[in-house]
């Protein structure tokens, strides 16, 4: 079996490990990959302490068995014990990887906020139907709105009246997460609709980290030093720049499905407005560390000193020379579903306010 995982903010790491299905346990592991580890007998160590691990061991359980085998003075760069039993479960679960596909990329032009949420569900719900290839789309705004996760309640997050002043529209997505206050022009935000395959393996915290990485190589390469910071932000020394949601969407017939992976990031920001629409208590800043609301988000603009378009353009070639990304578009069967669905969910009262 073979498995592969990017520690975040690292290097790449490469299992290729048997199994003794008769006793329950790993056998003959041989761990690879383009980090740097010293001594060189470490890697015999940690080889040796894998093997006889019983198959049912989670990756934490994995890492204490190589920490308590590697030898006194050990030194791992680019490479970390449960990074090694991240990849060691995801090749028991027959994890693919980002190369595995052939990428398809959709922006177009500018699209009303329910159906940017209708979308995301339809897009996914393809990609787990088999129907459509991995997919990463890249958000146009045709409105400002107030987007609300799935579960948060409307009146604690949107104050109606500041929405009403500045047009804003709100709109309630199938994920979780918090409120995402956008304006046209001041907003980057991205999908990846990938195979549940893709992040085998990994616990629900591991996968936002390992979804975003491929970002975080696209910031570093506009000179921008970020990470991955839990469960769902995107960081610099300089403040948040990004916020992430997921949705697991299930295949037919209970079957494999799909993960819905958006993310926004603020390239610009009216912070005055943005707390006249959005009802931001002092406890949600403080547990970002910040007294000010208009500390809390670095927008990218002044980061880079690139326009908006010109942040895009990097982040998709970035994408296209890591992994492969072939332009698409919507089908017009995926659309109409899509309009469909913004009419009948996202625009109605029912799905915008089921938490009121």
């Amino acid at each position: 079996m073979h498995g592969e995982y990017k520690v975040p903010g690292g290097k790449l790491v490469v299992v290729d490990v048997d199994v003794d299905v008769a006793a329950g346990v790993l056998q003959r592991t041989r761990v690879a990959g383009d980090f740097f580890l010293e001594p060189d007998e470490a890697l015999d160590a940690v080889n040796h302490a894998l093997d006889g691990a019983p198959l049912d061991t989670d990756a934490a359980g994995l890492a204490a068995r190589i920490d308590a085998a590697l030898p006194e003075g050990t030194v791992m760069y680019g490479l970390t014990s449960e990074g090694v039993g991240i990849a060691v479960r995801r090749a028991l679960a027959h994890a693919t990887d980002w190369t595995d596909y052939e990428w398809q990329l959709i922006h177009e032009g500018p699209q009303a906020p329910a159906l940017h949420m209708a979308l995301d569900e339809v897009l996914t719900a393809e990609v787990a139907a088999g129907r459509r290839s991995p997919t990463l789309r890249v958000w146009e705004w045709g409105a400002p709105a107030v987007i609300i996760g799935s579960f948060q309640s409307l009146r604690n997050e949107v104050d109606p009246e500041g929405a009403e002043r500045h047009g804003i529209e709100v709109v309630r997505r199938i994920s979780g997460g918090g409120a995402m206050f956008v304006e046209p022009g001041n907003t980057i935000t991205y999908s990846l609709s990938v195979p549940e395959a893709l992040v085998q393996g990994l616990s629900f915290q591991d996968s936002y980290a390992y979804l975003d990485d491929w970002v975080l190589g696209a910031l570093g390469d506009m000179g921008i030093t970020a990470w991955s910071q839990p469960l769902n932000d995107i960081a610099t020394d300089q403040g948040k720049i990004a916020g992430a949601a997921q949705k697991r969407i299930v295949g037919p017939d209970g079957g494999p499905g799909a993960v819905l992976h958006h993310v926004t990031m603020a390239y610009d920001i009216d912070a005055d407005k943005m707390l006249d629409v959005l009802r931001i208590g002092r406890e949600k800043l403080s547990d970002k560390g910040t007294k000010s609301a208009k500390k809390r988000v670095d927008p990218l603009r002044r980061q880079t000193g690139l326009a908006r378009e010109a942040v895009i353009g990097r982040m998709i070639g970035s994408f296209r020379l890591r992994y492969g990304l072939a332009d698409g578009k919507v089908t017009d069967e995926e659309l109409a579903r899509a309009q469909e669905l913004a009419r009948t969910k996202f625009t109605s009262p029912e799905w915008t306010a089921r938490v009121p």
